[in-house]
Formats: structure tokens, C-alpha cells, sequence
């Protein structure tokens, strides 16, 4: 009998990444399907009548500043970037010299990476005028 070839260790790995990938889809789909069949089309004018009293009801553009995206991405990269110092943390006797350059090196490249986001100004907050 021939000795069998023995797949990948990681193809189970594939296999949950292509079945993700495809439930992802077919769920943002599926909700944008409901979604178009749910939503009222005809609220328009509810929305700009008057309740009661008061003022004319003007219509505003909902401008949502890009300074909450800016903010958002920087706390996700560092905060990702800190989530893999926990590893390193359980393992550092284990890794000796070695991995505390590793950290050392990591940790001056996330220093730079902020010193760069805060001189180009993403840290500080503009107000929408």
C-alpha cells in the first residue's frame, strides 16, 4: 500500500477562512435585501412637517467628520499593536535576548508611528463649521 500524502496543517484553516468569507457575504447581502424591502420611502415628508409649532423645518446635510474615521483607524492600529505585546509578555523568559530586541524594536516603531500621527496633526480635534 502507498504511503498517503498528508494535507496541509493549515487547509482546515483555508477552509474556515473561504466559509467565513462566504457567510460574510451572503449576510451583507441578505441585509441589504431585507433592508430595501423593510424601509418606508415615503417618510419624507413627516420628517420636514411641523410638530405642533415652532419653525420651518430645514433640511441639513448629516456631514459626519472624517476626524471620527482618523480617530477610529489610530485606536484600532495601536491598539492592535498592544494586544500582541500580551504574547511576547507570557513568553519573555522564554524568548531571552532575542525577543526583547524584538519588543524593544517593535515598541520604537509604534512610538514613531504616533510621533508621525500626532505632527501631522490626527490627533488634535477639528470642529465642522
Amino acid at each position: 500500500m502507498e504511503h498517503m500524502h498528508v494535507a496541509n496543517p493549515y487547509f482546515g484553516v483555508f477552509i474556515l477562512f473561504v466559509l467565513t468569507f462566504g457567510a460574510f457575504y451572503a449576510t451583507t447581502i441578505a441585509a441589504r435585501l431585507v433592508s430595501r424591502a423593510l424601509a418606508a420611502k415615503d417618510t419624507e415628508k413627516i420628517k420636514l412637517s411641523i410638530y405642533e409649532c415652532g419653525p420651518e423645518v430645514t433640511k441639513q446635510p448629516n456631514r459626519i467628520s472624517p476626524q471620527f474615521y482618523l480617530f477610529a483607524l489610530l485606536f484600532l492600529l495601536f491598539d492592535v499593536e498592544i494586544v500582541f505585546m500580551f504574547p511576547w509578555a507570557v513568553d519573555f523568559k522564554l524568548l531571552g535576548w532575542f525577543g526583547f530586541a524584538e519588543m524593544l524594536l517593535f515598541i520604537l516603531l509604534l512610538t514613531i508611528g504616533f510621533i508621525y500621527a500626532w505632527k501631522k496633526g490626527a490627533l488634535e480635534w477639528h470642529s465642522i463649521k
